[in-house]
């Protein structure tokens, strides 16, 4: 990744949003140059330019010039409307709720990243530090493969939530468990996309995945999915809105 002049997307001086996009223009130009492993690191350039999009697409044309090996979308997630990062999205970055990545995926991304301390279910997070967890003795999720949700029987650690809890408050052991989990999450969740793009069926994947994150309560659907899906030909609610 190259070194960046980073921004926060929400900032109201353009012209430092400026001069951070064409620094960060420039850093690549040497960042290159100093690159001393081509054939075994990929190096990529960061698109800057806050939430405008003149300033996103002139700095666009300036990267692409430099053909570096992947494009990564920087300086959002920053406090801005979801809805208003829709506009701008293939790496997008500080991006990672399961939303946000199969909406992203939509619109084009292809890669992620992101860190956050809860776990992750296909019903929606769940913040296993929370006193309400203290007794529950059920797994992460039920019925997940990852190491950390199968039973001992089946080859795995059988770890509770209520284990997790007692751990998170006190031990590094806590964040490592749940990391455990959330990756074979989210690998699982990537995986099924895939699936379903290559079958050409992405849209009624998106359909299942949400109908089950919000229970079929598909009033509940966030008004910015809703209108970026609409926004690549993708109804998520349809009919089904009051």
């Amino acid at each position: 990744m190259q070194l960046d002049d980073v921004v926060a997307a929400t900032s109201p001086d353009r012209q430092r949003m400026k001069e951070a996009m064409e620094r960060s223009v420039r850093w690549l130009d040497r960042c290159i140059a100093a690159h001393k492993k081509p054939q075994s690191q990929s190096l990529f350039c960061i698109i800057q330019g806050g939430l405008d999009l003149e300033m996103r697409k002139a700095c666009c044309e300036e990267m692409i010039k430099r053909d570096t090996p992947g494009i990564a979308i920087g300086g959002l997630s920053g406090g801005e409307a979801k809805d208003a990062y829709c506009k701008v999205p293939r790496y997008v970055m500080g991006v990672g709720y399961p939303e946000d990545l199969v909406v992203s995926t939509a619109l084009g991304a292809d890669m992620f990243d992101c860190r956050f301390g809860n776990a992750i279910t296909s019903t929606g997070t769940l913040n296993l530090r929370h006193a309400s967890f203290a007794y529950d003795f059920e797994p992460v999720e039920a019925d997940c493969a990852c190491k950390c949700c199968r039973s001992p029987e089946h080859g795995g650690l059988g770890i509770t939530r209520a284990y997790i809890h007692h751990l998170a408050a006190k031990e590094t052991a806590g964040a490592h468990l749940l990391s455990m989990h959330n990756v074979h999450y989210l690998l699982a969740l990537m995986q099924a996309a895939r699936a379903a793009i290559i079958k050409d069926r992405y849209p009624e994947f998106l359909q299942q995945y949400f109908g089950k994150l919000y229970g079929g309560a598909w009033e509940k659907v966030p008004q910015w999915a809703v209108t970026a899906l609409r926004g690549v030909g993708v109804d998520l609610v349809g009919s089904r809105s009051p």
